[in-house]
């Protein structure tokens, strides 16, 4: 089965206007400094004898600042270095992340040249009141436009939502995901907020002036956001922060929901909600319960550490789970003896 590949490079903060409130790159990605020409490709050249690029797709990924408010002639020079090798065929595109007010005809003619395919758009939320309070300098029309414009121009779309900023709710986290699958998105990522040394977000938090996200409520808030874009067919290609060594060791991380299986989390909730609302709980202590889910669903059934069969034990006499091929998405066969 053909795997999907994107080989990243860092730029943390490069031409960021603004320094929003809940921002470090360099203590969220872990790199403090631009690449240079020559370590784009050593990076690309690393990650390349990993990948068995012929039978699989791969992309190369300029991430972590505002790739279209940098100089346009250093633009330039990071995409001939990735578009050579589209050319020679080890890889099929290049995605970038970037703001919406940092979207226009102009800049999207130079990203045609040299093989982009997607653009990211780092919208974090739709509501003008969490915009302002988190200082990202544009409005939700920027966001509108950006995308439209983006789609017009034959890209794949992508928009990036965070949870848990400030004067954001669980009714605003939906909106913005609504917002976002009205937009036609092609993929989003979802980012619980996070309480990072040396932000704004800090030093509110200090003062008491931030409450972050328990784990529990950061789960919740996913959970309903991934059933909504998994109706729309809209990828969610990542749920919850890269885990940098500085995240990892809680040298860079002050407080919020960071756990190193997120996704896994929100997946065995999703799991455990299903298993509530299907499976026949009378007289259940006396009956042997026999699970069957999609191979690729198993482990996320069973939940993060066995949270759903343990749940069940509870209930049952025993609990068995299988593997079936032919079972596709959440879909299940249970049976009882």
């Amino acid at each position: 089965m053909s795997k999907h590949y994107t080989i990243p490079i860092f730029i943390p903060e490069l031409a960021c206007p603004n320094q929003c409130i809940y921002c470090n790159q360099r203590n969220i990605s872990g790199q403090n400094n631009s690449p240079s020409i020559e370590e784009v490709e050593y990076t690309i050249e690393n990650h390349l004898k990993t990948i068995d690029f012929k039978n699989n797709y791969t992309e190369i990924g300029f991430f972590g600042g505002n790739f279209t408010g940098i100089d346009v002639n250093m633009q330039i020079d990071y995409l001939k270095k990735a578009f050579q090798y589209i050319e020679k065929g080890f890889v099929k595109s290049i995605r970038l992340s970037t703001r919406p007010d940092y979207i226009d005809q102009d800049k999207l003619n130079v990203l045609k040249l040299y093989g982009v395919k997607t653009i990211e758009l780092g919208v974090q939320s739709t509501d003008k009141d969490v915009l302002i309070k988190s200082d990202r300098g544009y409005s939700p029309k920027d966001i509108h436009d950006a995308s439209v414009i983006i789609k017009n121009n034959g890209f794949d779309l992508g928009l990036q939502m965070m949870i848990g900023l400030p004067e954001d709710n669980y009714k605003k986290a939906i909106k913005t995901a609504e917002t976002i699958i009205s937009l036609k998105a092609d993929c989003t990522r979802i980012y619980p907020t996070l309480v990072i040394k040396d932000t704004k977000l800090k030093e509110f938090y200090e003062k008491n002036l931030y409450k972050p996200l328990s784990i529990n409520k950061a789960v919740i808030i996913c959970k309903e956001i991934t059933l909504l874009f998994e109706r729309a067919n809209i990828p969610i290609i990542k749920m919850g922060l890269h885990p940098s060594e500085g995240l990892i060791n809680k040298t860079n991380l002050i407080a919020g929901p960071f756990h190193l299986s997120f996704r896994e989390l929100v997946y065995t909730a999703i799991w455990n909600d299903i298993f509530k609302n299907n499976i026949d709980f009378s007289n259940s202590f006396n009956k042997i319960i026999h699970i069957e889910v999609a191979s690729e669903q198993f482990n996320y059934a069973i939940g993060y550490s066995a949270y759903n069969k343990n749940k069940l034990s509870k209930r049952f006499k025993k609990v068995y789970f299988k593997a079936n091929k032919d079972l596709l998405k959440r879909k299940m066969h249970v049976s009882y003896s």
